[in-house]
């Protein structure tokens, strides 16, 4: 019964860990003058990609295929790392803060520089600008990890035996 009710309050917590993530990117993408110059740019290409293909009187899937990376990329960066940490922060029974916020944080700042694998050649210029990402991705995992220990990593794993209880 205990491991149903794990993973119900689990499932709970990433319900709303996710959106807590989805805030914090949004607020960072919109107060940082780099991303928010980012996502302009990106924002009229896609437009600009629609509104071509409606002109031509074809379908708008480069509008289409657009959303659907943004999907993937939002579900990798703001649904994995809090899914895997409180995964195994409930088989490691962790119920420290900082295993949470900290390492949702490291993983998601991580995941751009492990999908990527190699560093780019010749990019030595975007350092500055990869620098601000990852801060703002760590910020995001952490804001997400830490919405997640507040519901159910404070109390992962066993529960503390009280005095004169024996362990089932």
């Amino acid at each position: 019964m205990r491991l149903l009710g794990r993973i119900l309050l689990g499932a709970f917590a990433l319900l709303l860990a996710v959106p807590a993530g989805g805030i914090a990117l949004s607020v960072a993408l919109l107060f940082d003058p780099g991303a928010n110059a980012w996502l302009t740019n990106g924002a009229l290409a896609g437009l600009d990609v629609a509104l071509g293909d409606l002109a031509a009187g074809l379908p708008p899937e480069g509008l289409l295929l657009l959303v659907a990376g943004l999907a993937k990329a939002l579900f990798v960066l703001l649904f994995v790392p809090p899914a895997l940490v409180g995964l195994a922060g409930e088989v490691l029974g962790a119920r420290s803060l900082v295993w949470y916020g900290g390492g949702c944080g490291l993983l998601t700042a991580a995941l751009p520089w492990l999908m990527r694998g190699a560093p780019r050649p010749g990019a030595s210029g975007l350092a500055a600008a990869e620098a601000r990402l990852t801060l703002i991705l760590f910020v995001v995992g952490g804001c997400a990890g830490l919405v997640y220990w507040l519901i159910a990593g404070r109390s992962a794993g066993n529960a503390p035996l009280e005095a004169g209880q024996t362990p089932r």
